[in-house]
């Protein structure tokens, strides 16, 4: 999910977002479709384009998520835009209106916006003043409001929390950093993995004689308890697990525990926070480090600026059970980091650097260059610009560039203007034909060569790598009772559980094939004979 960095003292927070540059997007426009088996791949921006609204403007923050189909930008005087995909009112905008075009969030324009979060269906913010406000799907009560009487909350409501400093969101949840001394981090939402932190996933049969499980919401923030002594500064959240840093540089993991992505060398579900060992004892995390989480795998820096990554790396080939260090990054001097669903951003140096899989131009490479990348690879034409900050969702990425220095190539990159809101239509589930694109400039290429003494980030034969199955969210999230398959998985909660207790989803129930499965809004099969955590052959 969006990377997050939190300092200790709200002084050294505001002093870092007056901080602003110019913000780039590659990716999927075609909002309604994003992420949905069959759906078309026309109208993606497969460089980094600049987008017609936001051109000059000081953008100083970019938030998605590893399930988000939108985007937040905020800009140095605490304005906050959104657009993208609005079916679940998640644009605070007081409507279902798709935007292509980011849009102010008029209600917030009294408030001065210096954080924000994005999960599958809303945004949480966080204002100068210690405060916090969210909008969109609040069905397991991940807008932290108190209530889930409301399941749309179209325009932004005041979350149950004081004294925030942060605020990063999973699909269907919430964590919120604060300053109260005993109560540093709060959670809210879904807790069906234990991603909440409470030792619970508050499972229960939905009738005394029904096999069908649900889960409790939580709508009100509640700290975690095991955390109390700890004061937690730094927080990124994926689907439905957590990596928390805290004071003393030492790394907790919770929540769902496929692929490894807890970093624990097993694939147990964790109901409460539990340590990281490999940064226990030489590699606790230094203060300026960074942590971040994509729907299948995390990545913090630790000692020396090295960046360890553990979970689903690549869409082949085993999964990293415990942290490892991605030597191909070595070297290099990484300011912001953030991960999507299965692909990774990074500003490093004076280069902007990207990897992972690839669907619809999310990596950045242009129309001549390759999809997918195993390993990391410069973007080319952004070579010599110092990055802000990035941030990762649902096949998108957005960039910050600062404008210092790069004369006069931004203005030879692409300018999208997208469609406004009225040509969009008012029909959330209606499809977008292709995005007109206008005004636009061919971008010059870039070929100035870094001679830096680094690790080489590619290879001119790396081949693009092949993408075997379709195991991201598909987010069909129209059906109130979907559970989405956002996990990296199709998986059954049988055998599973933060305390071994081996309860499964539906126990005794008939198993379906998994095309009956999604139908029914459940699935999480596990496919035939398919080993808990890794796709069935």
């Amino acid at each position: 999910m969006s990377a997050v960095e939190t300092d200790k003292k709200p002084e050294e927070e505001k002093t870092t977002v007056k901080v602003g540059g110019e913000l780039l997007f590659c990716g999927a426009t075609n909002w309604d479709s994003i992420g949905r088996r069959g759906a078309p791949v026309e109208s993606n921006l497969v460089s980094p384009t600049r987008l017609r609204p936001l051109v000059g403007i000081d953008i100083c923050f970019v938030a998605s998520g590893c399930t988000s189909c939108h985007c937040v930008a905020l800009d140095v005087e605490g304005r906050c835009y959104t657009w993208g995909r609005n079916e679940k009112g998640q644009l605070g905008h007081g409507d279902y209106l798709q935007r292509d075009r980011p849009t102010v969030v008029s209600d917030l324009l009294k408030h001065k916006i210096i954080r924000a979060g994005a999960g599958r269906g809303h945004v949480v913010v966080v204002t100068e003043d210690g405060n916090s406000f969210s909008f969109g799907w609040n069905k397991h009560g991940q807008l932290g409001s108190g209530s889930v009487k409301n399941e749309f909350e179209l325009s932004p409501v005041r979350c149950l929390v004081s004294d925030v400093t942060n605020a990063v969101c999973g699909a269907d949840f919430t964590v919120w950093l604060s300053s109260v001394e005993g109560s540093s981090i709060l959670t809210a939402g879904l807790p069906q993995y234990g991603q909440l932190g409470h030792g619970t996933d508050n499972e229960y049969n939905t009738k005394e004689s029904s096999v069908r499980l649900a889960y409790e919401p939580q709508p009100r923030p509640k700290a975690i308890a095991s955390l109390a002594g700890d004061t937690i500064v730094k927080v990124a959240c994926g689907t439905n697990h957590t990596v928390a840093v805290d004071s003393k540089g030492f790394v907790y993991t919770w929540g769902f525990g496929g692929y490894g992505r807890l970093g624990h060398r097993e694939q147990k579900d964790e109901w409460v926070p539990r340590r990281v060992e490999v940064f226990s004892r030489n590699n606790v995390l230094p203060p300026n480090a960074l942590v971040s989480a994509g729907s299948v795998n995390s990545a913090c820096t630790a000692g020396g600026g090295q960046l360890y990554m553990w979970g689903k790396i690549k869409t082949t080939g085993d999964d990293w059970m415990y942290p490892k260090p991605l030597m191909d990054l070595s070297g290099w001097n990484i300011r912001c980091i953030d991960s999507g669903s299965m692909h990774h951003f990074c500003g490093a140096d004076d280069s902007c650097i990207s990897w992972g899989h690839a669907v619809y131009g999310e990596l950045g490479y242009g129309p001549d260059g390759q999809k997918s990348s195993s390993i990391p690879k410069k973007v080319d034409i952004l070579e010599g610009m110092h990055v802000i900050s990035v941030a990762c969702g649902l096949g998108l990425s957005m960039i910050v560039v600062d404008r210092t220095n790069v004369g006069d190539r931004l203005d030879q990159l692409n300018i999208y203007d997208g469609k406004a809101s009225a040509e969009v239509g008012e029909e959330p589930e209606s499809k977008n034909s292709a995005v007109k694109r206008t005004g636009v400039r061919n971008a010059a290429k870039e070929s100035a060569n870094s001679k830096k003494k680094k690790k080489p980030l590619e290879s001119d034969s790396e081949d693009e790598e092949k993408h075997g199955d379709e195991d991201e969210d598909e987010d069909d999230d129209d059906d109130d009772d979907s559970e989405e398959d956002a996990n990296g998985q199709q998986e059954d909660k049988k055998q599973r559980g933060g305390k071994s207790s081996g309860r499964g989803r539906g126990r005794g129930a008939k198993k379906l094939p998994i095309e009956e499965k999604k139908k029914s809004g459940r699935g999480r099969g596990r496919g035939k004979a398919g080993k808990r955590g890794r796709p069935s052959k």
